[in-house]
This record gives structure tokens, C-alpha cells and sequence, in this order.
């Protein structure tokens, strides 16, 4: 649910976003509006990101061969990644640069028709307006009970997060592109387009710096969130596994996660009540946590009870 449910919200943003960037770039070559152009631009820089996030799930879908045995979900936070710095790149420093710009000369060069720069990026904000629906909607039965915030800090789906920040940071770029454009309608002085932009290049900034903590954090390898740790914990204890010792996980990608522990099995097991053990642990954790498809288990004598019951039976006597 979790692939297709991405997947469904980038092809949303992906179109919205294409159709957005030709009517910018329209709309800038009628008014000489340079939020117009930073809008486009970003707009472009937004499609390209979604190409970009399906091109990732993709080869992360590629078999494990022996290169990488553990195969290459880990692509999809790669590309995340990159994302991040096109939107850095291509959309926040863009931006900035183009807005000091017509702060500089804002005198030189004013709007032409600022009224279909209006119109323009009002139908932009409608579009804007389904894709970050539909990427809500889509990561609802991810979030659960989290706030939106808390969600995109610790998801390991890497797209949804990714499609949310952008979506949003449009909404609110076009709202700052509005206000650039309406301020120099109302008052004459196109500074205020100028200052429009630089508030974009800001904002987009910012995003991407998020953005890249993020898939940095997804791409060094992080393990499972607190919920999921104390489930594998509970599910891993029972028949015939006294306690775990310690344990280790990791996300090898947004929808596979790697487990090995070390687990206490009961004194005088032998070997067959051993694996069987281990196998009935095993089966508990995939019921509890699904994610986790990788699993070693390394089974060990409870030393720590048989301490406990000697200092006991010292005490006693």
C-alpha cells in the first residue's frame, strides 16, 4: 500500500506541477513578473523531482543480485536525496538570485498585464491544491495518530514526505508570489515582486534543507521507529525465548527492514526445540511488524537467569 500509495501522489504532482510550469512561464513572458519566472522554475524544478522519485522507485525494485545482496531498496532514498538538492539548486538559489536582482533594477523593468499574472497563479493554487490533497490522502494509513510534522521526521518512506514539502512549500510560494505581484499592483512599485521572489527562495530553501536532513538520516541507515521496536521486542519473547539480549534494525528501504538479535533460550533446549523456537519467533515478528523480512536470529543460554538464580540461592541460604 505504501509503494502504490507514493505512487499514485507523485503522478498527481507530476502532472499538476507540469501544467503549472507552462502556464508560469506564460505568465512571465506576458508581465515581466520575476516571481512569475522563480514560480516557474520552481515548477519545473517540481517536475523534474517527480520524475525523478519514480525513476528511484523503480531501480529500487531491481532483484538482489551479489553486488548488493540485500538488494536496492535504499535507491528510493537516493533519489529523495537528490531531489532535495535540485530543489536547493534549481529552485531556492534561482530564486534569491532573480529576486535581488529585480530589488536592484526594480525601477527598469516593471509588470506588464499583472492581472493575468493574478489569474494565472489563482488556477495554480487550485492545481497545487489537488496534488497536496491527494498526498494527503495518501499518507493518512502511514501517518496514523503522528501530526504531519512528526510524520515526515520519521517515516521511512521517503516519497510521500518528499511530495508533501513540496506541495506545500508551493501552495505557499504562489500565496508569496500573489502577494508580490498584488503589492506592486496596488502601490506601483515593482520592488515588491522582487521581494515576492526573494520570500520564495527563502521558503524553498528552507524545505530543502529539511529535506536533505531527512533522506541523509534515511540514506546512513536508520532503524525501526519506537512503536515498531517495542512490538518486534514483545512479539520476539514466547516459546521457548526466555528475553532478548540486544537487537539491531535497519531499514534496507522504505518497506523491508533488516533485524538480527541475540535471543536468551531456555537451559537443556535441545537443538530441534532450538530452531523450532527460533522459527516460531521469527513467524511472530513478520505478524507484528510485516516490514521486517529480513530477520537473523542468534540463539544463547540465559546466563543472566541462571546469575539471578544463584545469587538467590546464595542469599537464601
Amino acid at each position: 500500500m505504501s509503494a502504490e500509495g507514493s505512487k499514485k501522489a507523485i503522478i498527481a504532482a507530476l502532472a499538476a506541477n507540469a501544467g503549472i510550469a507552462a502556464a508560469k512561464f506564460v505568465g512571465f513572458a506576458i508581465t515581466g513578473s520575476s516571481s512569475m519566472l522563480a514560480e516557474g522554475v520552481h515548477s519545473v524544478a517540481d517536475t523534474s523531482n517527480q520524475g525523478l522519485l519514480l525513476l528511484g522507485q523503480k531501480r529500487a525494485a531491481k532483484q538482489a543480485d551479489e553486488l548488493h545482496p540485500f538488494g536496492y531498496g535504499r535507491a528510493r532514498y537516493f533519489y529523495s536525496f537528490v531531489v532535495a538538492l535540485v530543489i536547493f539548486s534549481l529552485g531556492s538559489l534561482f530564486a534569491l538570485y532573480e529576486g535581488a536582482e529585480k530589488i536592484r533594477h526594480s525601477h527598469d523593468h516593471g509588470l506588464e498585464s499583472p492581472i493575468v499574472a493574478v489569474v494565472i497563479l489563482l488556477v495554480a493554487i487550485g492545481l497545487e491544491g489537488y496534488s497536496f490533497f491527494t498526498a494527503q490522502k495518501e499518507s493518512r494509513p502511514l501517518k496514523g495518530d503522528a501530526s504531519w510534522w512528526r510524520f515526515i521526521r520519521n517515516s521511512r518512506n521517503p516519497e510521500l514526505p518528499v511530495v508533501l514539502l513540496e506541495d506545500s512549500g508551493a501552495l505557499i510560494g504562489l500565496v508569496l508570489a500573489l502577494g508580490g505581484v498584488g503589492l506592486t499592483m496596488a502601490t506601483g512599485d515593482p520592488v515588491w515582486d522582487g521581494i515576492g521572489t526573494v520570500a520564495i527562495g527563502v521558503l524553498l530553501g528552507a524545505i530543502a534543507i529539511v529535506l536533505m536532513t531527512e533522506m541523509k538520516s534515511l540514506l546512513i541507515g536508520e532503524g525501526a521507529t519506537e512503536p515498531e521496536d517495542l512490538a518486534i521486542r514483545a512479539a520476539l519473547v514466547g516459546g521457548g525465548v526466555d528475553r532478548v539480549i540486544h537487537l539491531k534494525t535497519q531499514y534496507l528501504g522504505p518497506e523491508e527492514l533488516l533485524l538480527a538479535a541475540k535471543i536468551a533460550i531456555s537451559p537443556g533446549s535441545t537443538a530441534t526445540e532450538i530452531a523450532t523456537a527460533i522459527d516460531d519467533a521469527e513467524a511472530r515478528v513478520r505478524a507484528a511488524v510485516p516490514q521486517t523480512r529480513v530477520i537473523y536470529l542468534e540463539p544463547d543460554i540465559d546466563r543472566g537467569s541462571d546469575a539471578a538464580g544463584a545469587s538467590s540461592t546464595s542469599s537464601t541460604s
